[in-house]
């Protein structure tokens, strides 16, 4: 009974959960600076233990070595996300929240790959936490600048979705058109249509790998054109996402404060950067 009557004091004392929340969540203090740093380092030796132990060659004798700090790295991301749910005041939206998700998704691997052996090279997902780099060294200026690519693509989706569609049905007919010009010739890399569809994507985006090539004339003239064409639309999705870009600031431009009269707030702003004043509201007389 003693042991759980700890446990349920120790789950309800706020004092000792404000000041977990502090160090883990806030880099404005000592601690929590600190705290950070250290984190952000044991994520790259994490990260880097993944790469290095990919490599052929390595000393038998290392293994031993990557595996203990494997899983002493993998115990203190765990005790750190359980921490982080222990001392959030609200556990769920943390846990479903991207960089909840991000850092149970690091903890994972290592204990799937009991079951998946495979499954421990997903380690390299914890290079997804080093997103937090941004919040420890104050860099929310980019980090905004992001926010504001991440809203244009949303907004051009369907219009990429358009295109995509376009460029998939182009690539068919153009492997489709491939194949029965080549395909008929004796040796032919052209031998099914999925091995012209694979040739069509690789000239169209102008990767050109050159391991299937035509060898009649009229194959060559149409590989000929299938490049130009790629060069041709492969700058589409860019101007789709410029175009919503550029919509988007000329809307947080003519965004004007009703006391001040000054522009340039941002979309999700609730208050003048410039007086103060709310952005919603009209001015007093």
């Amino acid at each position: 009974m003693k042991l759980k009557d700890k446990f349920t004091e120790l789950m309800h004392n706020q004092a000792l959960k404000r000041k977990l929340y502090v160090i883990i969540f806030e880099a404005d203090t000592p601690a929590g600076k600190l705290f950070d740093v250290t984190l952000i380092w044991c994520i790259l030796l994490s990260v880097g233990l993944v790469i290095l132990e990919s490599l052929q060659g390595l000393p038998v004798w290392l293994k031993t070595p990557f595996i203990v700090m494997e899983y002493l790295l993998t115990a203190f991301f765990t005790f750190e996300y359980i921490t982080r749910l222990y001392c959030s005041p609200k556990p769920s939206k943390y846990a479903f929240s991207a960089f909840g998700i991000i850092d149970l998704l690091a903890t994972l691997p290592l204990y799937l790959a009991f079951l998946f052996p495979g499954a421990r090279y997903l380690l390299i997902i914890r290079a997804f936490r080093l997103i937090r780099i941004f919040r420890i060294f104050k860099l929310f200026n980019f980090w905004i600048e992001g926010q504001m690519l991440l809203t244009a693509l949303r907004d051009s989706s369907k219009k990429i979705a358009v295109f995509f569609m376009f460029v998939v049905i182009l690539v068919i007919s153009i492997g489709t058109l491939m194949y029965m010009i080549e395909g008929g010739k004796p040796n032919t890399q052209f031998s099914n249509i999925p091995n012209s569809i694979y040739w069509a994507c690789v000239t169209l985006t102008t990767v050109g790998y050159g391991d299937i090539t035509p060898v009649t004339a009229l194959g060559k003239f149409l590989s000929g054109c299938v490049m130009l064409i790629g060069y041709t639309i492969i700058a589409v999705p860019t101007g789709i996402v410029s175009v919503s870009l550029m919509k988007r600031h000329e809307k947080n431009v003519a965004r004007e404060c009703p006391n001040c009269h000054r522009r340039g707030h941002e979309e999700s702003a609730q208050f003048c950067k410039y007086c103060g004043s709310s952005l919603d509201k009209a001015p007093k007389e």
